[in-house]
C-alpha cells in the first residue's frame, strides 16, 4: 500500500495510531528531487510575513510571553516542538519550550471545532530545552529534553502529572515517534555523532519499564540494520552512543515521524531525510541536499517532520530561507511556505488536526529573534486528501 493511501486511512494527530500489521509502505525508490509542488507557486507574504499556495491563508494563534487569545494564559517562550490531540469535536495542540528552568516545560492550546482557543494551560513545568517529541496512542505527549542527560517526560494534555521515562535513557533527546504495530518507540540524538534507538516497553502503554535499544548498521547511507541492546540506559559514565559496538552514527538527529511499516528521521548535520523499512530491516536516504537536481537544494537546517493524510511528509528548516518544505510520495521536494522577516528563527511543531485541513506550527524567535519573541501559527487551506 502507498503512503498516500494508508495515512488517508490513518491518523494525522496522535489520538487514532491503530495500524494493522498487514499494512504495507512502498518505500521511496530514491532521495526526493525538485519539482514544482502540488499546490503551485508560493504568493506575496500575507499581513503575517508568510508566503502561501494560493487558497491557504495564515493567522496568529499565540505569541510568546503575550496572552493566547481567548484564553488568559500566558504563552511559553522558544516555542519548539509540537503535535495535535483529537478533543471530541474540537483538538488540543501541545508545543515544547526550549527554555530552561521555570521557563522550561510545554503548553497546550485547546480549541473548539471551529478552530477557536478556548483555553491554555502548562502541561510540563522547570525542565530543560525541551525541543521535539512525539505523541502516544493512548493520549500523552512525550516531551524530550535536549541535553547530555536530557530525560523523556511522559506529560498528559487532557489532565494529569508529568512523569519522567528514564528506563527511554538519559541523553541529548530530540524526537519520539511511537510505533503501534511492534509497540516501541524511536527515539533520535541531538549530537553530531548521534544514534537512532528505539525503546521497547515492557508493557505497551506503560513506559515505566522496558528494553532500551540502538541501531547497528554499515557506514553506508543504505542498507540492512539490527537493533542491540545499550547496557546502561542511564548514560553514566559512558553515553549511550558508546555503549554498543556498530552502533550507527548520525549527524545531529531531529524530527521523527511513523506511519505505515516506515520510520522517517531527520539528520540536520548534513541536511538529510532517512527512513526505515522497518518489514524488510533496510534503511536509505529519503532526502539529501547534495543530490538534488535540477538546480539548487531547497531545504537546508533539516528539523522537525510530519505527515499528512494524503502521505506528503513536511520538514521544516531550522535557518535556511526559513520554509517549510513537502515532500510527496512520488520522490518531489518543493517549498510549501516561507516565513520572511524571521531569519534569527527556526520553524518549529508542525502538526496537523484531526481533520488534516489546519496545520500548526511555530517560529521560535519570531521577528525579534529573541526566545521571548516566539511565534505560533495555523495555516488553513485546501491539504490534500
Amino acid at each position: 500500500m502507498e503512503r498516500r493511501t494508508f495515512l488517508r486511512t490513518s491518523v494525522v494527530g496522535a489520538g487514532a495510531l491503530a495500524l494493522s500489521g498487514s499494512m504495507w509502505h512502498s518505500a521511496l525508490a530514491a532521495p526526493a528531487q525538485n519539482a514544482t509542488g502540488p499546490y503551485g507557486p508560493l504568493q506575496a507574504a500575507d499581513a503575517n510575513g508568510i508566503h502561501l499556495p494560493a487558497g491557504f491563508t495564515s493567522r496568529v494563534v499565540a505569541r510568546s510571553s503575550q496572552t493566547v487569545p481567548g484564553t488568559s494564559y500566558t504563552w511559553h517562550g522558544a516555542p519548539d516542538g509540537g503535535a495535535c490531540f483529537a478533543d471530541g469535536g474540537g483538538w488540543i495542540y501541545v508545543s515544547n519550550s526550549e527554555m530552561s528552568g521555570s521557563g522550561g516545560g510545554a503548553s497546550a492550546i485547546r480549541f473548539d471545532s471551529g478552530g477557536n482557543a478556548t483555553s491554555a494551560y502548562r502541561i510540563l513545568s522547570g525542565t530543560t530545552r525541551n525541543c521535539a517529541g512525539g505523541a502516544t496512542p493512548w493520549n500523552t505527549w512525550l516531551s524530550c529534553e535536549e541535553t547530555d542527560t536530557g530525560r523523556v517526560w511522559e506529560t498528559y494534555p487532557f489532565g494529569g502529572t508529568a512523569v519522567a521515562r528514564p528506563a527511554m535513557g538519559r541523553f541529548s533527546h530530540e524526537a519520539a515517534a511511537c510505533d503501534p504495530v511492534r509497540r516501541v518507540i524511536y527515539l533520535t540524538e541531538d549530537v553530531g555523532d548521534g544514534c537512532l534507538y528505539r525503546f521497547v516497553p515492557t508493557t505497551w502503554g506503560d513506559l515505566s519499564s522496558g528494553t532500551l535499544q540502538v541501531l547497528r548498521a554499515g557506514t553506508a547511507t543504505s542498507g540492512s540494520f539490527t537493533w542491540a541492546a545499550v547496557p546502561d540506559p542511564d548514560g553514566s559514565p559512558t553515553a549511550t552512543r558508546n555503549q554498543v559496538s556498530g552502533a550507527k552514527r548520525f549527524n545531529g538527529g531531529e524530527g521523527c515521524y511513523y506511519a505505515d511499516d516506515t520510520v522517517w528521521f531527520t539528520t540536520k548535520g548534513d541536511n538529510r531525510v532517512w527512513q526505515l523499512n522497518l518489514a524488510a530491516g533496510t534503511y536509505e536516504l529519503a532526502y539529501d541536499d547534495n543530490l538534488v537536481t535540477p538546480g539548487s537544494a531547497p531545504l537546508t537546517g533539516v528539523d522537525n517532520i510530519v505527515g499528512s493524510r494524503s502521505g506528503d511528509l513536511y520538514v521544516a528548516e531550522d535557518g535556511g530561507n526559513m520554509e517549510l518544505c513537502l515532500i510527496t510520495p512520488d520522490d518531489k521536494i518543493s517549498v510549501f511556505l516561507r516565513i520572511s522577516g524571521q531569519s534569527s528563527s527556526e520553524i518549529c511543531g508542525p502538526a496537523f488536526n484531526p481533520a488534516g485541513d489546519r496545520l500548526y506550527f511555530s517560529s521560535q524567535r519570531g521577528t525579534s529573534g529573541s526566545s521571548n519573541g516566539g511565534i505560533t501559527y495555523c495555516v488553513t487551506g485546501p491539504f490534500r486528501a
